[in-house]
């Protein structure tokens, strides 16, 4: 059980629910609670199950808890103050040979043991003491309905952390909410506790008490003991009268003495916790799936923005869309147009050595190309990076978590990145520069020949780039003429240099280090979404992680009642 806890409570500690669904908050707030109490109350005691049995006083503000505590150990232990809130930093008085219990970190570990009066919430206060019994302790919390909010936390927390709770009322104050609602929380997990009636006016105890009992059987917790304390002089240390305090300093004693007694109210206080972390747990799983398939969501917006992208270069860069304006007039000035491009819309065939004694090498008219080139794969690149950043941001706009998410990215991912334009000219030139170096080096072997020397390095690598943007001959009407004689043309180039076969490869290599190159650049782009969906650690197993912790716990649990039941003496049994 001790080991399968342990795993519970990391599952726990992985659901982090970061972002803000609704019931979030309210899903985050039950996590750290439960986290807390395995820590703090449910683990320690698994452990230590022979630990003294801690009884946590805890009430409204002013309802008298410290002066209650001093006067059931007969001196003043606990400081009561004047000022509101009272009691900042806890108080355990235990019986002096309980100590060893007490100053290891076995309960509430991040606090810090002291031994002195002091108001840090920080700090547990140990006292010991041979008015309090062995086998008990006396622990006296903060007010639970605190105007500090550290102060809250901490009641809250040492009452998750009680064997049993002695709760402190008063006749003024035993119908407020927030009382209630804890008292709720300590019959929803079957915690044992005690309830003390304090500062009640002799006349109206009959009537406050009475009405006090139907209210507790009606909420679940007829069963446990209420204490009446009667409204009277304090002394000078800050006493009740020891009559006034007999009842229940009996009752604890009595508890205290008592194994079997004391082993029942930590039993049914444990039995009680751990079934209410299981039923929880389900809860806080389904928590943590809906924070994953809201990421998985956000993830595929923006991975379908970025992919349409990519798909978008892709198609524009192959079909001809590239052969407009300045990159044709600029071909056109490089090959030349009259007799060559009239020709070959009628005879695609003309053989390739005719072609060649047209081009006379215009090295600064392959260069104008390539400038076009850099220019409009550049200026396609960007517009599209735009657009999928604009259909992202978009998308995550649609939902709160995304909102939030947007907002906190510290820079406007509805546009493409500042450096982005940088990045793209920079991933267009080395694309230039690699095509050039796979002519250089597909022609290595033929650069003394007569049609390599006619076109030069320039001007192979400019077809190319050619052949590459109408791989699909996509384009339509009055332009698919032009495109795609752009492009026989500049496949005849290459083919009286390298021969077919040699620029299909060619073609096909600098085809797939484009789509790598725009691939990579959208890639970073893409990451500015998805490294804020992986800051989240939001981890897809956790949800199953959760529950299926949860049931290793409840079949244990289950296990151990059944053999409980089958171990118990049948009592018809001769």
């Amino acid at each position: 059980m001790l080991t399968a806890l342990v795993q519970l409570r990391s599952a726990l500690q992985e659901a982090h629910l970061p972002l803000e669904l609704p019931q979030a908050e309210e899903q985050r707030a039950a996590r750290l609670e439960m986290v807390d109490q395995l820590e703090d109350y449910v683990i320690p005691r698994l452990m230590t199950i022979d630990a003294p049995l801690l009884a946590v006083v805890g009430g409204s503000t002013g309802a008298g808890k410290s002066t209650l505590v001093n006067s059931i150990v007969g001196s003043r232990v606990t400081t009561p103050g004047v000022l509101r809130p009272t009691t900042r930093s806890p108080v355990l008085v235990h019986h002096p040979d309980d100590e060893r219990w007490f100053k290891q970190d076995r309960l509430l570990p991040e606090l810090e043991r002291v031994e002195r009066a002091t108001d840090d919430p920080e700090a547990l206060q140990l006292v010991a003491s041979e008015a309090v019994p062995q086998g008990l302790a006396i622990l006296d919390a903060p007010d639970i309905d605190s105007v500090e909010e550290r102060n809250r936390t901490l009641a809250a927390q040492l009452l998750a952390a009680a064997d049993l709770w002695l709760f402190v009322t008063s006749a003024a104050r035993y119908a407020d909410q927030v009382p209630w609602d804890f008292l709720r929380k300590a019959a929803e997990r079957s915690a044992a506790v005690a309830i003390v009636l304090d500062r009640t006016p002799p006349d109206a105890v009959e009537t406050v008490s009475t009405h006090l009992a139907r209210m507790l059987a009606s909420r679940g917790l007829k069963d446990s003991p209420l204490f009446t304390v009667t409204e009277g002089t304090v002394s000078e240390e800050g006493l009740l009268s020891a009559p006034a305090v007999a009842e229940i300093r009996s009752w604890l004693r009595a508890l205290a003495e008592d194994s079997d007694a004391r082993s029942a109210v930590v039993k049914q206080t444990l039995e009680g916790a751990i079934r209410t972390l299981t039923r929880r747990t389900h809860t806080v799983a389904d928590a943590a799936t809906e924070q994953v398939d809201a990421v998985r969501r956000l993830r595929e917006d923006a991975n379908t923005a970025y992919d349409k992208a990519a798909a978008a270069i892709t198609e524009a860069s192959a079909d001809g869309t590239l052969l407009r304006g300045e990159v044709l007039a600029r071909w056109q000035e490089f090959v030349g147009t009259g007799e060559l491009l009239r020709s070959l819309e009628t005879r695609v065939g003309w053989l390739r050595d005719r072609v060649v004694n047209v081009i006379k090498g215009k090295s600064q008219q392959a260069e104008r190309v390539t400038v076009a080139v850099e220019s409009g794969l550049e200026t396609l690149i960007l517009e599209h990076a735009e657009a999928a950043a604009e259909r992202a941001e978009g998308s995550w706009r649609s939902t709160a978590a995304g909102q939030i998410l947007l907002k906190d990215a510290g820079e406007d991912l509805g546009r493409a990145s500042r450096d982005f334009r940088r990045r793209a000219e920079r991933a267009v030139r080395d694309w230039q520069s690699d095509v050039l170096e796979m002519v250089r080096t597909e022609g290595a072997d033929k650069r003394s020949t007569a049609r390599f020397l006619a076109f030069g390095v320039n001007g192979l690598s400019v077809a190319l780039m050619v052949v590459v943007f109408a791989h699909t001959a996509g384009v339509t009407g009055a332009e698919a003429g032009i495109a795609g004689g752009s492009a026989v043309l500049g496949q005849k180039l290459l083919e009286a240099v390298f021969g077919d076969q040699a620029v299909r490869s060619l073609a096909e290599r600098a085809r797939r280090d484009l789509e790598v190159k725009v691939s990579e650049l959208l890639e970073g782009e893409r990451r500015r979404y998805t490294d804020l969906l992986d800051s989240l650690e939001v981890v897809p197993e956790v949800p199953e992680r959760l529950r299926s912790a949860s049931r290793r716990v409840d079949d244990l649990r289950f296990e151990s009642a059944r053999k409980g039941t089958e171990s118990s003496p049948d009592p018809a049994a001769p």
